[in-house]
């Protein structure tokens, strides 16, 4: 199943466990937004219009049971509970809210990928086409690798997740900030060089052989991937 193209909005007050599956799912295919609390969840479904919500049944103010109810009330779009309570109390709660499934934490996230393939597939999600272009660049999201002139591109797991990003946001100016946040997330601790070191190492794959630059500074503001 390619996931390119499908949209899932992960509702989680935990910004590490929220940004942590952001990555994962990201890096599937997927594209992927995060809120941290129940009423911003409510308005970015209005915008974002996802495909599936993972919902963490557990939240100050509004609560993902809440939640559900008010998006159930309105759309038909899938809802995986997440929860660290193993109750049977909470699962029928979620479930008879709406929920579509649920899963308790810890899981692992091949367990969370299969359910929400399961999710995506009976409710009819049809992917887009899984290989982004930008004129004579091509990136296969099934393969995780690269092309460009027909030339193949090997990628490491970061430059893929880094050009990934870029390439769903052709055209655009994209901030040092919104980079970390999408490639390495809020939690990340490294080095504050990391973008540019990695912008670099793409810069020499894609360049090779004299090919013409894609990946473009704009001085003091960050970076825009065009022709």
């Amino acid at each position: 199943m390619t996931t390119i193209g499908l949209k899932i909005l992960v509702v989680d007050d935990d910004p590490m466990i929220a940004n942590s599956l952001k990555r994962v799912l990201t890096y599937e295919g997927f594209q992927t937004e995060v809120s941290n609390d129940g009423a911003a969840a409510l308005e970015t479904v209005d915008r974002f219009r996802p495909g599936l919500v993972i919902l963490d049944v557990t939240m100050p103010g509004l609560s993902g049971i809440e939640v559900c109810k008010r998006l159930k009330a309105k759309t038909a779009i899938p809802v995986l509970f997440l929860s660290a309570r193993d109750d049977i109390g909470d699962r029928v709660a979620g479930l008879d809210s709406g929920g579509d499934d649920y899963l308790i934490k810890p899981f692992a996230y091949e367990e969370l990928l299969a359910r929400v393939r399961a999710l995506l597939r009976r409710n009819g999600n049809q992917p887009e086409p899984p290989v982004l272009s930008l004129g004579e660049l091509a990136l296969d999201t099934a393969t995780h690798t690269a092309s460009r002139n027909g030339r193949s591109i090997a990628l490491s797991t970061t430059e893929y997740q880094l050009l990934y990003y870029l390439m769903t946001n052709p055209r655009r100016l994209v901030t040092k900030g919104m980079i970390l946040e999408a490639v390495w997330g809020y939690d990340f601790g490294g080095e504050s060089n990391i973008v540019e070191v990695y912008i670099r190492y793409l810069r020499n794959k894609l360049e090779q052989d004299g090919a013409t630059r894609l990946i473009h500074t704009v001085r003091g503001s960050g970076y825009i991937l065009k022709e």
